[in-house]
């Protein structure tokens, strides 16, 4: 199976999990982590803080090459009518 390459700040679609509870989403001002993990003292416990790890580093390298502003304003959820309903 082809693994899917995590571009940070670049879509608002990408959507990773890490084991069954650490979900990372990525969109054009911030990448959400939410949820939790469990770094186990075994070999599955490593490959899961690699991965974490390795998406950290993707976040870090594409941040430290952009003219970043102090802070983003980040502009509240809208909440829509369901138009199926």
């Amino acid at each position: 199976m082809k693994k899917t390459v995590f571009k940070p700040f670049k879509n608002e679609a990408d959507c990773l999990q890490i084991g069954d509870d650490l979900t990372i989403e990525n969109r054009f001002d911030r990448v959400s982590i939410f949820g939790s993990i469990d770094l186990t003292l075994d070999k599955n416990g490593l490959k899961a803080a690699r991965e974490l790890k390795a998406i950290l580093d993707l976040i870090i390298v594409e941040m430290e090459k952009t003219d970043l502003p102090d802070e983003i304003a980040i502009a509240p959820v809208k909440i829509v009518d369901n138009p199926f309903a």
